[in-house]
């Protein structure tokens, strides 16, 4: 079961499959007391078979981490947390953000 909504595509960096982005909302299922959660950081990895990680901050005080990519059975997706998505009310569409900026990348030196 694919989380995307139809005719919409999950974006893409170093092949991998980004479940969430810089600003969005989410809950998760199981944890209903974390409240809802807003990504503030986003960690993409250069490194061939690197990680890609999200951290959330929750609306009771703190701050989680949770894998990023939709191909990997470790993603935040798959462990419960679920994105908040926002429609135009006149066309029942997604609405489309802007990206804020490139996804923090995490390289070996």
């Amino acid at each position: 079961m694919k989380p995307a909504l139809a005719g919409q595509r999950m974006p893409f960096v170093n092949d991998k499959r980004l479940y969430l982005r810089l600003g969005d909302r989410v809950n998760h299922l199981n944890y209903s007391q974390w409240g809802q959660g807003v990504v503030v950081e986003e960690m993409t990895s250069t490194v061939p078979g690197g990680t890609c990680l999200v951290r959330i901050d929750f609306q009771d005080g703190r701050q989680r981490t949770f894998n990023n990519d939709m191909d990997n059975e470790m993603c935040g997706y798959y462990f419960g947390l679920r994105k908040f998505w926002e429609f135009d009310p006149q066309t029942f569409e997604p609405t489309v953000r802007q990206r804020r900026r490139q996804p923090r990348r995490l390289t070996s030196r």
